[in-house]
């Protein structure tokens, strides 16, 4: 009896101090949730404010689990709750958790190293928030670690090594972050991993053989990385591993030879100098034979494609795009029966397609676009029900669609048939029961005949592009009207047609999803109809090289999306100068080439989101609006041949963004503003036939992106500044025709200018090759004694001269006169000095009409001076030694 009551209380006491232990670790699980809770700054859905709450049990809160047996937290999953907040340092508490899931919110700043404690953990998912700093090497402590999940768009660093000593990790996802360096070799340690990705990072250098002793693994990518030389032949030997991803990386080397060949023993061997390019491998390859995707798309193999391959009789996926294989595809390739999609485009693959392909009886999606496919196209082979989407573009082929296609390709979701060398015939009008078509690209191909109406019948059809073909159309371009009401048409490209004909108002019952629509250079005539507008989800139209006529109307103002248009090249006289402001989106408009006149909308630099600006070759005329000057961001701005008038105004200088300028054949006059050397972005800027004045700006020495500069017919004058000289990027320099004197720069780039640029100024003088005369210089290298004599010159008239005007002001006192004011002026001169280039200009670049006489030892020229003053300039002829004795006694 008495000990069974010993016992009675011995379990009395157990169960209270039981008790009163998951009271006090359940209160250190909420107290760790709590303070998560105050680190959540944002909580937009209220999941938890509304749950996690202080007087409910903590295993009641959304989100949370307990364990039943001591009701500690050992789940916690508020996963894609659109939380902001950090994670804070008591988070480490919930020790006996074994499955953490923050994936999709918006938690950042650094992991707490106190997470180190959870030492029961095994699942953790901290996927798609915005942590930073490197990837903590604390999670190598987490030994019962199954599942590591840190997909991120935010770490940085290389890749610890500590990763891999969790000898229970089986699956690492740390795709997408700033991760860098060599992949460890260390990975091997992880002997359980089944599935790898580490895609979306800068990892560098080889991949490590040492990744075949995985020996579990069955996904492993790496793409997108810049990883470098050829792949291990032991990957190939991982017998589980059924995805191999490394697109996006720059491979090298040939594939393997022996793929999917069976267990064989692996060997290797180096061909060449030792370079990653010229590895090569036997028919020694322990086979993939449950392997279903092979992604080496945007590398840099080449050679053959394995035959080999055609062992892979699970592959789903093959993706070799993007490289630089060659060679033939082999008839083998038909034995890969669960072949669901083939990506070979953007290779160097010849020969004829194999009729094989008919026997890829999964096959979905098939891309051989931009290869040297050659033969016969015979759409017979691609008779496949399940085939979705096929890509032909861009080869050698010849042929003509079938007139059963809708039979051979029932199914059929996307066409692309671009550019085929030899693509003839007509559309047929059984392609209108290929029901499911979405996308028809037949451009750029020789088919001809009318555009079948029946396109109209494609119900699910979202682009349509039949440009550069021969295809004809009744002249009210009836197969338009048939397209009308198919509400997913998207893009229309008719392009480059001889179609003859008038868009007639139903144009304007087209998809109001149309944001895309291509008709330049079509021969379309006469007006644009009032529905055509009607068109409001319109992104980019093109119109251009067509024969329209009239003006735009002020309905233009209901595309209120576009951002592109162009009529260019067409017969327009007028367009709605205030509805265009409407267009707020717009980023591009083309009206040039045609015969709009008036002046440009005043509110036109309202429009800030404009970038391209092309008015050319019109017959616009007034100034150009202020407004436009504050539409920094513009890149192309062309009003050349118009009859604009006014002036460069300083404004000019906000247009930093300007890469082109042309101002050309207009009526601008006044001079070239200074403000215009701070566009630095400029590239281009033609000023030519115009009636600018003054000088060139020194400033403009600061356009460092300035490649083409045309200033010439115009009335410019002065000298070419020298600092144009280190203006490195200028390829065109054209000053011709205008009244520019003095010396022409020969450093720079006019060390590589034509004599043309500069030809038809007034007193250019420099190098020979500018085919001007040579700048006067002092034979017998006395250039420093030529500018003494020129100033003893001055001198001598400044002291024959004074005397006289003295003498002469002084008999005009006696006589109670006033001095005129030529004497005025003349005095005036003789106190200032005179440079060389004013007496060439005062005298024609001493020109023979002015000469007034001829001596043993010079001549003497006539000129005016700018103020109007009369001088006469004797030139000493100094190739003789006595011309300087004359100047000695006369100066």
């Amino acid at each position: 009896m008495e000990k069974i009551f010993t016992s009675l209380l011995f379990l009395l006491h157990y169960v209270m101090v039981s008790s009163a232990m998951t009271q006090t670790n359940t209160t250190t699980d909420q107290l760790a949730l709590l303070s998560l809770l105050s680190q959540i700054i944002s909580d937009p859905f209220h999941f938890l404010d509304e749950s996690w709450s202080p007087t409910t049990c903590v295993c009641n809160w959304v989100g949370v689990t307990c364990d039943s047996r001591h009701q500690r937290v050992n789940s916690l999953n508020i996963s894609n709750m659109a939380l902001i907040g950090r994670i804070p340092q008591d988070f480490g508490n919930l020790s006996f958790i074994a499955s953490l899931d923050l994936g999709r919110n918006n938690f950042h700043g650094n992991l707490p190293h106190e997470m180190a404690r959870l030492h029961w953990i095994k699942f953790l998912d901290l996927s798609f928030n915005n942590f930073r700093g490197e990837v903590p090497s604390w999670f190598g402590f987490l030994h019962q670690l199954q599942v590591l999940c840190l997909k991120n768009k935010s770490f940085t660093g290389p890749l610890p090594s500590s990763f891999f000593n969790i000898s229970k990790l089986e699956m690492l996802n740390l795709a997408f972050n700033s991760l860098e360096g060599h992949i460890p070799v260390s990975l091997s340690n992880a002997s359980r991993l089944e599935r790898l990705d580490l895609s979306g990072n800068f990892h560098q250098g080889n991949i490590p053989k040492e990744i075949g002793n995985l020996h579990n693994l069955n996904w492993l990518a790496i793409q997108y990385n810049q990883l470098t030389g050829s792949a291990p032949l032991t990957v190939f030997n991982i017998s589980r591993i059924e995805v191999i991803a490394f697109t996006g990386n720059s491979l090298s080397g040939n594939l393997p030879n022996g793929l999917c060949n069976g267990p064989m023993a692996d060997h290797e061997i180096q061909v060449g100098a030792g370079a990653p390019q010229n590895y090569t491998w036997v028919r020694r390859c322990n086979g993939l034979l449950i392997l279903k995707g092979l992604h080496l798309s945007k590398n840099k193999p080449h050679g053959r494609m394995p035959t080999s391959l055609s062992n892979c009789s699970q592959l789903q996926t093959l993706s070799l795009s993007y490289n630089e294989f060659d060679g033939l595809i082999n008839s083998e390739i038909g034995r890969l029966s669960n072949l669901q999609f083939l990506y070979l485009g953007f290779n160097h693959f010849k020969g004829e397609i194999p009729k094989e392909v008919n026997n890829l009886v999964e096959l979905e999606k098939l891309d051989l676009l931009v290869n040297s496919f050659s033969g016969l196209h015979d759409m017979e082979i691609f008779n496949i029900s399940g085939l979705r989407i096929i890509d032909l573009s861009l080869n050698n082929l010849s042929g003509s669609l079938p007139p059963n296609i809708d039979s051979i390709l029932p199914n059929i979701e996307e066409l692309y048939l671009a550019n085929i060398t030899n693509l003839v015939g007509t559309i047929p009008n059984s392609i209108s029961n290929c029901s499911k078509l979405i996308i028809l690209e037949l451009s750029v191909n020789q088919l001809t005949s009318l555009i079948p109406n029946s396109l109209g019948y494609l119900t699910h059809l979202q682009l349509l592009n039949l440009a550069v073909n021969n295809l004809t159309c009744d002249s009210s371009l009836s197969f338009l009207t048939s397209l009308t009401y198919r509400r997913n048409l998207t893009v229309l490209d008719i392009s480059f047609k001889p179609l003859n004909g008038m868009l007639q108002p139903s144009i304007g019952n087209l998809s109001t999803s149309l944001i895309r629509f291509y008709a330049n250079s079509c021969k379309v005539k006469r007006r644009i109809p009032n529905d055509f507008w009607n068109l409001s989800s319109l992104l980019d139209l093109d119109l251009s090289e067509n024969r329209l006529a009239g003006s735009i109307t002020t309905t233009i103002g209901n595309l209120r999306n576009i951002q592109h248009f162009s009529f260019s090249n067409n017969e327009l006289i007028g367009f709605s100068r205030d509805h265009i402001c409407k267009l707020q989106h717009l980023g591009a408009v083309y009206l040039g080439q045609n015969q709009l006149s008036g002046s440009l909308p005043n509110c036109l630099g309202n429009i800030t989101s404009l970038r391209e600006i092309h008015l050319g070759s019109n017959e616009l005329s007034s100034n150009i609006p202020s407004s436009l000057w504050n539409l920094e961001d513009i890149m192309v701005l062309d009003l050349s041949s118009n009859n604009m008038v006014g002036s460069l105004p300083p404004e000019i200088g906000n247009l930093k963004a300007a890469n082109l300028i042309d101002l050309s054949m207009n009526q601008f006059s006044n001079g070239i503003t200074i403000e215009i050397g701070g566009l630095r972005n400029l590239a281009n800027i033609s000023l030519r036939h115009k009636k600018l004045q003054g000088a060139i700006p020194d400033s403009m020495s600061n356009m460092i992106g300035l490649y083409f500069l045309d200033l010439s017919h115009n009335n410019i004058s002065r000298i070419i500044p020298k600092s144009m000289e280190k203006l490195q990027n200028l390829k065109y320099f054209n000053v011709s025709v205008n009244k520019l004197y003095g010396e022409i720069p020969s450093g720079g780039l006019f060390k590589n200018l034509s004599s043309h640029f500069f030809i038809y100024n007034e007193a250019l003088c420099g190098s020979s090759r500018f085919s001007v005369p040579p700048c006067p210089t002092l034979s017998m290298h006395k250039s420093n004694r030529k500018r003494l004599l020129v100033q003893f010159l001055l001198l001598g008239l400044a002291i024959l001269f004074v005397p006289i005007i003295f003498l002469f002001l002084w008999i005009r006192y006696r006589r109670g006169k006033r001095a005129p004011q030529q004497a005025d002026s003349l005095s005036t001169i003789t106190r200032e000095r005179i440079s060389y280039y004013e007496l060439l200009q005062a005298t024609d670049a001493l020109s023979q009409s002015n000469l007034i006489g001829s001596g043993s030892f010079g001549s003497i020229y006539k000129g005016v001076l700018r103020s109007a003053t009369a001088i006469a300039v004797k030139v000493f002829n100094l190739q003789l030694d006595a011309a300087f004795k004359s100047f000695d006694m006369e100066c």
